[in-house]
């Protein structure tokens, strides 16, 4: 069994409350506690930084919002040959995966050590997940993080050391879900590169709506 198959821990209410969205950025402050940021999922909200100073977290909820619907999803023939060289392994190596991706030599990179702290330990109460790419030399090829909450996973990151191995991570994920009978993957922002892979970008509405649907699942 890995930690995708056992119920992660409960978490005490948080001391937070967050407002009603009105822009993307919907507040600033609060903390990184797993309370927090499970609460946060569950309302539609994640962390991330803002513009400023170092270390200001705020907590968003883009409209429109990016999903990647799990029967979109789309599959070149070059992810297929890709995949046949990788073995797939999930939550057997978690801060390789989230320091893959916090690297600072990314473009755009956000992911602090207060974030990377904060997710290992999301991840040991068994909210947080890996999904991870070995190549043929059992060495790590690239994955993804994020976290699980019902029928919700919200995608944090992806990062990928050998040729589609981020798209080939993307791909177990997507077959993870539906054999879990999940229905809700948050990709946050529909970029460019997300929406050639099959994202699409919903209102803010519409997404809680599809929020409220996959946490029911959890019922």
């Amino acid at each position: 069994m890995t930690g995708w198959d056992t119920q992660p821990q409960p978490v005490e209410e948080s001391r937070w409350r967050f407002p009603v969205p009105e822009g993307d950025l919907v507040c600033v402050g609060g903390d990184l506690k797993p309370s927090t940021v499970v609460s946060a999922y569950r309302q539609g909200l994640f962390p991330m930084g803002v513009a400023g100073p170092p270390g200001v977290l705020g907590w968003w909820s883009p409209d429109p919002r990016g999903i990647l619907p799990l029967d979109r999803l789309r599959v070149t023939g070059s992810m297929r040959q890709s995949a046949k060289r990788y073995r797939i392994r999930v939550d057997t190596c978690f801060a390789r995966v989230i320091r893959g991706c916090a690297d600072p030599s990314r473009a755009n990179s956000w992911i602090s050590e207060e974030v990377i702290t904060a997710y290992t330990r999301l991840h040991e109460l068994g909210w947080a997940h890996s999904v991870e790419v070995f190549n043929r030399d059992e060495e790590l090829a690239g994955g993804l993080y994020g976290v699980r909450v019902e029928g919700l996973f919200s995608g944090e990151s992806m990062f990928h050391l050998e040729r589609d191995a981020s798209k080939v991570a993307l791909m177990a994920l997507v077959d993870l879900m539906r054999t879990s009978g999940m229905s809700l993957l948050d990709v946050q922002w529909c970029t460019d590169h997300l929406a050639s892979l099959g994202a699409v970008a919903i209102a803010r509405q519409e997404y809680l709506a599809r929020l409220a649907d996959a946490l029911a699942k959890g019922d």
